[in-house]
């Protein structure tokens, strides 16, 4: 953080944003009951006599589809509605400033609720011979899927003037990247097609990491498409600055 100090500062200020806004603990709340509920519920976790957590972390590419979307929704809708993005950009911050410094805030929310997720798979580790390593990337995993999502979201925001559509439009995306794999394997298409689909959708690079598995060209996935969807929030910021 030392390289971008003011992005930093502006990191600060949203976390404690975030952190002050009962909204968020709702979040929270919604992703831990939710992920739980998938996991002894609908998967049946105790009948599966399998000392394995990968329907687990199943859940979570579904629940990021309606929790990215509200840690998002409000970064930059919020600020052109209020007209406070005006402010911002007068400010001597650059776009990469004020990019990363709202995509760092989100990112500790997601570690924070990623973090409370732990006492459940330690409360079940004396039940069976768990694998610490694929639980590792397991979370790993998770916090590129969500990072990449949250990119993406920010980058959606940016093109939103107004939170309820920043939150719906990314909420749309979101479940059309997390999910266009598994709706190509329900239908006879062309291999290639198949490839394509599977290529652009976040829950497929995220399974090698339930497997336990941390494969470079997911990991470079990830990287490379929050990165990417980070440089078009920038070029979004741009263009409003000049109009």
């Amino acid at each position: 953080m030392k390289i971008f100090p003011r992005a930093a500062a502006l990191a600060k200020k949203e976390l404690f944003s975030y952190a002050g806004s009962p909204a968020f603990w709702g979040l929270a709340v919604f992703f831990l009951l939710f992920c739980s509920i998938w996991l002894f519920y609908f998967e049946r976790f105790f009948d599966m006599d399998a000392a394995s957590l990968r329907s687990y972390f199943a859940a979570f590419p579904i629940a990021f589809i309606f929790v990215i979307p509200a840690l998002t929704m409000k970064s930059w809708a919020e600020e052109r509605k209020t007209g406070s993005i005006e402010l911002l950009l007068t400010l001597p911050f650059s776009e990469w400033d004020l990019v990363l410094g709202k995509f760092a805030a989100i990112l500790a929310m997601i570690a924070a609720m990623l973090a409370l997720t732990l006492p459940l798979p330690l409360s079940l580790l004396p039940l069976g011979n768990f694998d610490g390593g694929v639980i590792f990337a397991e979370y790993l995993g998770a916090f590129l899927l969500g990072a990449s999502a949250s990119a993406l979201g920010l980058f959606l925001s940016g093109l939103s003037k107004n939170q309820a559509g920043s939150f719906l439009g990314s909420a749309a995306v979101l479940m059309t990247v997390m999910l266009v794999n598994r709706l190509a394997a329900g239908f006879a298409l062309p291999f290639p097609l198949v490839s394509f689909f599977n290529y652009i959708s976040l829950s497929f690079h995220f399974e090698s990491f339930t497997r336990g598995l941390i494969d470079i060209r997911d990991l470079l996935f990830f990287v490379l498409s929050a990165s990417l969807f980070l440089y078009l929030n920038t070029r979004v910021l741009v263009s409003g600055k000049w109009k």
